[in-house]
């Protein structure tokens, strides 16, 4: 698929989190349809940008996403679920945020939001991008330049909402 655009619909996937009595499906339609939602992507939990700015600026802004009428805020990494509960439970997140894998990166494909560090050794991963979607449909999507740490913030988000 082409990289996905404002007014797209975000596809119907089966993605996987983390939960007291382990890992649980969660479907996109789930986590999407009828709702305001905020959906941030990092390349890689526990890796630098993501660990040190990106978790940590939704988990310290979520309140105020939340108050833009915001309905859920989800955070997606082509990791497992089980590096997500870890992740997430480093980092200090609560039920505000809502932490999702796509393991085998299907949902970050069909978006074509992929990004490909085999040469890294790290697989395929998710290019680092925030969109904010109304019932299930993209209104605003922030993909990063490579490298870059700018568009996605929670303060950028906060600013388009």
């Amino acid at each position: 698929m082409s990289q996905i655009k404002v007014g797209d619909a975000i596809p119907s996937m089966k993605l996987m989190r983390a939960t007291a009595d382990g890992p649980k499906e969660v479907s996109t339609d789930d986590l999407f349809k009828g709702k305001k939602v905020v959906l941030f992507a990092v390349p890689g939990a526990f890796t630098p940008t993501c660990s040190a700015k990106h978790l940590p600026g939704f988990v310290e802004h979520a309140a105020a996403i939340k108050a833009k009428g915001v309905d859920a805020i989800v955070c997606l990494s082509v990791n497992d679920a089980f590096v997500m509960g870890a992740w997430g439970k480093s980092a200090g997140v609560t039920d505000d945020i809502t932490m999702v894998a796509d393991g085998s990166a299907a949902l970050t494909k069909a978006m074509g939001l992929e990004l490909d560090l085999v040469a890294r050794g790290m697989g395929v991963r998710s290019q680092r991008f925030a969109l904010i979607a109304v019932d299930g449909k993209v209104t605003t999507l922030n993909i990063e330049a490579p490298g870059d740490f700018q568009v996605s913030s929670a303060e950028a988000i906060i600013a388009a909402l």
